[in-house]
């Protein structure tokens, strides 16, 4: 019997930072084509959409990334008053932003905090090769039709950036950040002055598990996707 000897290519130890940033951004190293993943995606969302409909699911997921927040989270009660001042005012402080993120995770948006994220680490990019990168990532992971983190952005926004993506600019994205930023705080900031959460911390209670009632949202186009929130990669 003849034995066939199978070769592995070698291992590419040196991998460039474009390299690793786009594998950073969308979670996995594996490729796959444009027409696996959007099979995936659908998938996904039909299953993930069936599992929300059942109260049980909401009150485990609330109750838990509520309490995961307890733990951390350390604000005293003169600090979170401030974040009730402005929305600007929450977003600048390390604390507020981070809590923000958490109960915009309660109501399955953070894409739309991530993407601004996103966009301030963005604009501070000085290699031109680095800003053809980044912006290329950001248009993959939140602005395409079907992306995994997509935001929802009137037609012609997005036409825009389309056509303008292989010679970005650190103003690409101005236009729907901005967009995101102004249904941020009309809609969920709004809310979350409202929710145990945010309360709790304003009147120096020890936080607690919330069951926080989830509601319709003009801002996700394609919600319940299976992807793991990375803020951190653009801190």
């Amino acid at each position: 019997m003849e034995t066939s000897l199978v070769f592995f290519p070698q291992l590419n130890m040196c991998e460039s930072k474009e390299k690793a940033f786009f594998k950073l951004i969308h979670g996995s190293g594996k490729e796959e084509t444009s027409k696996e993943a959007k099979i995936r995606a659908k998938e996904k969302r039909n299953r993930l959409s069936l599992l929300v409909q059942k109260p049980e699911f909401h009150e485990e997921t609330h109750s838990s990334r509520s309490g995961h927040l307890a733990k951390e989270t350390r604000v005293s009660p003169e600090e979170a008053v401030i974040w009730g001042e402005s929305f600007d005012k929450l977003l600048s402080h390390k604390d507020g932003l981070k809590t923000f993120t958490t109960f915009l995770k309660t109501e399955f948006s953070e894409e739309n905090i991530e993407f601004w994220i996103a966009c301030e680490d963005f604009k501070k990019s000085k290699d031109p090769q680095q800003i053809i990168v980044k912006a290329k990532a950001i248009y993959e992971k939140f602005i395409q039709n079907d992306a995994p983190q997509e935001v929802n952005l009137d037609f012609h926004t997005k036409e825009v950036i389309t056509k303008s993506i292989t010679q970005p600019t650190l103003h690409s994205f101005d236009a729907a950040q901005s967009r995101v930023y102004q249904l941020m705080e009309q809609d969920s900031y709004t809310r979350f002055l409202k929710s145990d959460i945010y309360l709790d911390l304003t009147e120096g209670r020890p936080q607690r598990p919330t069951n926080l009632r989830r509601r319709s949202r003009s801002f996700t186009c394609t919600e319940f996707q299976d992807v793991k929130s990375d803020v951190a990669i653009w801190l």
